[in-house]
């Protein structure tokens, strides 16, 4: 199953990097693997996610595998709205996928793009108010983990969408791989949801 994580400048670490830290050990774990796992961005040249931690993606818009599970991350993501190529290639990806997920501010991209318009979601606690003015035929929740809606998973800000991704695994896998990948990050997952 190809798992894409969107990326672009000013993203905020954690978000693509506790998901792909989630993919990658439970392919350590499985046999076989059952993740491909990469890092997709606009162009394929070098991200300067925020923190000033550079990052090369594995592909770019025009050469990337076939999306399953489309993960779109947060950050400074206020430039990435005013791009059309970007939130087009975002709405028509997501049509393509069988899971589309957000960490963090990552679901004001999917709402952007039409992936989002009356569901259920959450995002970072400081940007709630903001989702809910900018996009009111969403709900948006506080104080849970995740929100899964069916194809559409939402996340909680930063090391929240590792909570999500582990959810995602057993979704995709099975309980037992989830709670040894959880195990395996020392992670203290909260399968709960709250």
């Amino acid at each position: 199953m190809n798992v894409g994580i969107f990326i672009y400048d000013q993203a905020e670490v954690l978000d693509f990097a506790g998901p792909f830290e989630v993919f990658s050990t439970a392919n350590r774990l499985a046999t076989p693997a059952p993740f491909n796992v990469f890092l997709v961005a606009e162009q394929a040249q070098t991200i300067n996610a925020r923190g000033g931690l550079s990052v090369v993606p594995h592909y770019s818009f025009q050469n990337h595998p076939d999306i399953d599970v489309m993960i779109v991350v947060g950050g400074v993501h206020t430039e990435v709205l005013a791009k059309p190529k970007v939130i087009s290639w975002v709405a028509n990806t997501a049509a393509n996928t069988t899971y589309v997920a957000s960490v963090c501010t990552g679901v004001f991209i999917l709402a952007e793009a039409g992936v989002v318009t009356n569901q259920t979601v959450t995002t970072h606690w400081e940007d709630i108010g903001e989702l809910q003015q900018n996009y009111p035929g969403l709900t948006v929740v506080d104080s849970r983990r995740w929100v899964d809606q069916g194809k559409v998973i939402s996340s909680g800000g930063i090391s929240a969408g590792i909570d999500m991704s582990l959810h995602l695994v057993e979704r995709l896998t099975n309980l037992t791989l989830a709670e040894k990948t959880a195990r395996q990050m020392e992670f203290d997952w909260r399968r709960e949801n709250n």
